[in-house]
């Protein structure tokens, strides 16, 4: 996928502002009674519980990778994959180099990615700041720097759940956002060309204040009513 033809698919670029993104998120998140890097390690697990036992990425691609907190988790939850982060925003890579620029951990922006060579892509949140229009060609980008078999896992928060609704009224960046439902998200990776679409799975269901609650989301994964959505397709 060629980035640099995308320039303008988030409209401004978020992340450009990138000392003041912890704050600004951390001011909707608070509602939770978590910080983000609980979201991010929750997300990571996930993810590992549903890729199959099969599944060995070596080289993984943090889409929209922001400050580069999630590239460093993905580095130390699949160890020894070389894992890049891509975002639009510069200052966002700069700062993302800063914190977390590692053996095995890069940061680009602007350059494109080659084609048919990762085993993992990750992209959380991003898709609710592409328009419409642009979202299919932004997914068959990123299906084509897949190899073949390797996976997509694309997180989303779900407008079905009015907690993530609040929390994104909070965030100055994704306040005028237009979420993304979950049937329009499986229907955009089917027509991306994924050969498969695994049963989509939800979580985050419950805040800190009802954390005695949270053992039961695992039996409530397939209802359509957690906080965020993951949509997870082979190559």
């Amino acid at each position: 996928m060629p980035p640099g033809e995308a320039t303008d698919l988030m409209g401004e670029e978020l992340f450009e502002r990138a000392d003041e993104y912890d704050a600004m998120l951390a001011e909707g998140l608070s509602l939770s009674g978590e910080d983000k890097g609980w979201f991010i390690e929750g997300r990571l697990r996930w993810l590992s519980g549903r890729l199959p036992t099969e599944a060995r990425p070596r080289r993984i691609l943090d889409f929209a990778c922001g400050v580069g907190d999630t590239a460093a988790a993905l580095a130390r939850t699949f160890p020894g994959a070389e894992v890049v982060g891509f975002d639009l925003a510069e200052a966002a890579v700069e700062r993302a180099r800063e914190r977390h620029g590692a053996p095995g951990i890069t940061f680009v922006s602007g350059t494109d990615l080659p084609a048919g060579t990762f085993d993992l892509c990750y992209v959380n949140g991003a898709f609710h700041h592409i328009p419409s229009a642009e979202q299919p060609r932004v997914l068959a980008g990123l299906r084509a720097v897949l190899a073949p078999g390797g996976w997509l896992a694309l997180f989303e928060n779900n407008p079905w759940n009015p907690g993530a609704r609040l929390v994104m009224r909070r965030i100055p960046f994704d306040r005028d956002a237009v979420m993304l439902s979950i049937p329009r998200a499986r229907r955009l990776v089917h027509e991306a060309g994924f050969a498969e679409v695994r049963p989509t799975t939800t979580g985050f269901w419950f805040p800190r204040a009802l954390a005695p609650l949270r053992p039961t989301e695992r039996a409530l994964s397939r209802l359509p009513g957690g906080a965020q959505y993951l949509v997870l397709a082979r190559a």
